[in-house]
């Protein structure tokens, strides 16, 4: 009888109900009463019906519990139950039938107990922040980029067969979008470029705040392409989608203005127009227009015909029928979707402004950045009117470019000569400019020239400082001038300093770090218009850097007069025009401090 009561408990561990047994199993149930009056071994004897003391299989203990009396009827059976064959044990323990479907089997679908009603399903997927993908369990970890606490619990609900979100973003789309003549099929690659002009394919964006923008585009505006801004908050993102905004409707490049559409899901009407107010924007075919609905704001625009459409901001903007709120990662990647269709079949460029998180990165799911055309990041320090415009990905031109602009009252500004952000006050030679010297970097295509500043204190061996500098390079550079120049520095406090804030990442300024520390050590200092270009090795020999005719063309072009290069360039510079500028071309640091460190007369 011992194995017959296991089977019981096996039983009710997996029903969890000894009604349900007793309308299923009436044999196994049978057992129960039975034991249930005369074995106290598992059971206790209850003088009330309501009141049972029973074998939990759970927690492996004696449970007692008050439950209703059973509303079904027991089902007699002729057969003994104490004679119940194994295949009929077997049988019923195989039941993997749930609670659900054996009510529904005894009970029909009435309104009671047990009624089969309908309910909604929720389904829930976790989803990495950073690159967008997609896993039916939390592991802790994201098992495509590998990157810890990225994994974000999104809940997608089936409402009885309502639509989904994907669905209505494909009824929404489908509404506007202009009908073609007939169905699309693969053209050959020569068909497609035979009736395009690669030259006026682009419409450029005249001006010198045009220019610069244009730049980072890859040399204009490509028609149909989808644009993603980010930036952190207060950097100017809407300062700057509203003047591009401005240029576009002014229509210089086509000698008729155009409409475009601005639209702002974060300020009113007369918040945008207050703002255009201060900048001086008056054109007449700039629209403005406030609204959160993807489908108000595409039906508003195919009214319009825009030549350009602006959303500020994407992670504001919400699709209906699509699970979550405004800014989920859902909502953001089926709004963006959609704004992609519409781009790429009215040839509208759409721009979308982006907010980012606390790591800089931009708001939503990582496959944001995948979907659009280009993605362009606006930097720039706290304390600093400077904004620096950089493109991250660039489907139609390079991703080397850097646009340089001014915060002004008037809105940006473009920055003609962006080395200036970089230089301090021009003043005589004297001891007081000891320690500064000139470096010539690269970013992307654009050639800066940025000062150095270095501080050598006696007295205090064991402090050392950098801002700017990369700390081990800068720890390499000092060793070396130690060892292979011959310089006395163990006794003395190195500061380092890059003038503006900036960061010297690039190693064609190790020249500059190092002469910026023999002028300071040896109280000499450098004349202001030295310019330096070069790595150091642990040799203390100077290296090659990549273009460094670019490099030496700027430095002449802003008036220096010498510039020291590594011997090797030597070469590679002979007989390029640089105009006045002298070229020193030294092999290593020794060679180097016995040329630039030497008085006249």
């Amino acid at each position: 009888m011992i194995a017959e009561m296991r089977a019981f408990q096996m039983l009710y561990s997996r029903v969890r109900s000894v009604n349900l047994i007793s309308i299923k199993y009436p044999q196994i149930h049978k057992l129960y009463r039975t034991f249930h009056s005369t074995n106290h071994r598992f059971f206790n004897d209850s003088s009330t019906a309501d009141v049972s003391t029973i074998y939990d299989p759970m927690t492996g203990s004696l449970v007692t519990k008050r439950a209703p009396k059973s509303k079904h009827k027991e089902v007699e059976s002729n057969k003994d139950p104490y004679k119940l064959s194994s295949s009929e044990y077997a049988d019923a323990l195989k039941d993997d039938r749930s609670y659900g479907s054996v009510v529904k089997a005894n009970h029909g679908s009435g309104s009671g107990f047990g009624a089969n009603k309908k309910k909604s399903k929720s389904k829930s997927t976790w989803v990495c922040s950073d690159c967008g993908y997609t896993d039916g369990q939390w592991w802790g970890y994201c098992r495509e980029c590998n990157n810890v606490g990225t994994m974000k619990e999104f809940t997608e609900t089936d409402n009885g067969g309502k639509t989904s979100g994907f669905q209505v973003s494909e009824k929404i789309v489908r509404s506007w979008l202009p009908k073609g003549s007939g169905e699309a099929l693969p053209m050959r690659l020569t068909d497609v470029n035979r009736g395009i002009n690669h030259l006026n394919w682009r419409f450029p964006l005249p001006g010198l705040f045009g220019h610069e923008v244009s730049r980072v585009l890859g040399g204009g505006l490509v028609p149909g392409s989808l644009i993603l801004i980010g930036g952190d908050p207060g950097v100017g993102k809407s300062t700057l989608m509203l003047q591009i905004a401005a240029i576009i409707a002014e229509g210089r490049e086509i000698g008729k203005p155009a409409p475009v559409l601005y639209v702002s899901g974060e300020e009113s009407v007369e918040q945008i127009g207050n703002r255009a107010d201060r900048m001086e924007i008056n054109t007449e075919e700039l629209f403005l227009y406030s609204s959160t609905d993807i489908e108000d704001i595409l039906g508003k625009a195919q009214a319009l015909s825009p030549r350009a459409l602006i959303i500020d901001s994407i992670q504001t903007v919400q699709l209906m029928g699509v699970t979550g709120s405004a800014g989920g990662i859902y909502q953001v990647k089926e709004c963006t979707a959609a704004l992609l269709r519409f781009a790429k079949k009215t040839d509208i460029p759409v721009f979308l402004i982006g907010h980012v998180t606390k790591s800089g990165d931009i708001a939503g799911p990582r496959v944001l950045e995948h979907i659009v055309d280009a993605v362009l990041y606006m930097e720039g320090e706290q304390y600093s009117s400077h904004r620096l415009l950089r493109a991250f990905k660039n489907r139609f031109g390079s991703t080397d470019e850097l646009g340089v602009f001014e915060m002004s009252p008037c809105g940006l500004k473009a920055v003609t000569n962006p080395s200036e952000i970089f230089l301090s006050e021009e003043h005589s030679d004297s001891e007081f400019l000891a320690g500064l010297a000139i470096a010539v970097i690269m970013d992307g295509s654009r050639t800066f020239v940025i000062e150095i500043q270095a501080l050598c204190a006696a007295g205090n061996s064991l402090s050392r400082q950098v801002n700017g500098v990369q700390a081990g390079r800068a720890d390499m550079i000092i060793s070396v001038l130690m060892k292979q120049a011959g310089l006395k520095l163990q006794s003395n406090a190195i500061f380092l300093n890059v003038v503006s804030g900036a960061t010297l990442t690039e190693t064609a300024g190790d020249l500059a770090v190092a002469a910026a520390i023999c002028s300071s050590f040896l109280e000499f200092p450098i004349p202001n218009n030295v310019a330096f270009i070069g790595e150091i090795g642990l040799g203390g020999e100077l290296r090659m850097v990549p273009k460094m005719e670019k490099r030496v063309s700027t430095v002449a072009k802003l008036g220096y007069k010498k510039c020291v290069v590594p011997k090797l360039a030597e070469k590679s510079l002979e007989g390029l025009d640089f105009g006045e500028i002298e070229i020193l071309a030294c092999k290593n640091l020794k060679e180097v401090i016995n040329t630039v460190f030497v008085a006249d007369g």
